[in-house]
């Protein structure tokens, strides 16, 4: 799918995307059904809705962690669906940003490790420690560079796992809930960062029940 001046593939697009669960003597479990949406550069979109209604099952779909039961999803104008795996898997590290509700860290690294994680497989740790630690000081979590995930609090890890999906600056962030474990001035500064990210040309997908960060955005679906 090509942007609305018809120049560039939206770096999102979803059509018609299905996602159900099969459950053995009963109905299908219907998560999604033909959802389509498109994500321009510089766009952030929220989808909003009570738990349960699908949003991080879309939010790991769009990511290509899961692949969806039915409908395309296709970056920057390419189907993931046709291909394989480690090709997504490749593409993902360098171009798409992902950030789960827990903010998962890797025991036993410190939060500057944690960060760079996504520079290990191409040996660019050391180019991009600069950056890492640009992120950690922007989200207020600069002075626990050597902090181990344990000695974190909740919302300062997960401060630390937006860094990391932040690391390679990414073409499309996909971000679950990212102020819900956050006090309202931290949960504020994130929303101004998230929101600067989508005006510098990124395209943000995020999750929300927070009414701030759906007010922030610029488009909002609304998950039944």
């Amino acid at each position: 799918m090509t942007s609305t001046d018809g120049s560039h593939p939206a770096p999102l697009s979803l059509r018609e995307v299905g996602i159900r669960f099969e459950r053995s003597g009963e109905p299908d479990l219907v998560i999604i059904d033909d959802l389509s949406l498109d994500v321009e550069a510089g766009q952030m979109h929220c989808l909003a809705g009570r738990s349960g209604s699908g949003k991080t099952s879309i939010l790991k779909a769009t990511a290509g962690l899961v692949r969806p039961t039915s409908g395309d999803i296709a970056w920057s104008g390419t189907s993931i669906g046709s291909q394989s795996d480690d090709r997504v898997t490749a593409f993902r590290r360098r171009h798409v940003g992902y950030l789960d509700q827990g903010g998962v860290l890797i025991s036993g690294l410190t939060a500057l490790e944690n960060v760079l994680l996504p520079a290990v497989p191409d040996r660019e740790t050391r180019d991009r420690g600069r950056k890492a630690r640009d992120l950690l000081t922007r989200l207020g979590v600069g002075g626990r560079m050597r902090s181990k995930p344990e000695q974190l609090s909740g919302g300062e890890r997960q401060r630390v796992a937006l860094a990391r999906a932040l690391l390679f600056d990414p073409q499309l962030l996909v971000v679950d809930e990212p102020t819900a474990s956050l006090d309202r001035a931290n949960a504020d500064s994130v929303i101004t960062l998230l929101r600067s990210i989508a005006d510098s040309g990124t395209a943000v997908v995020v999750s929300a029940h927070d009414q701030n960060l759906i007010d922030a955005a610029d488009t909002v679906t609304v998950m039944a």
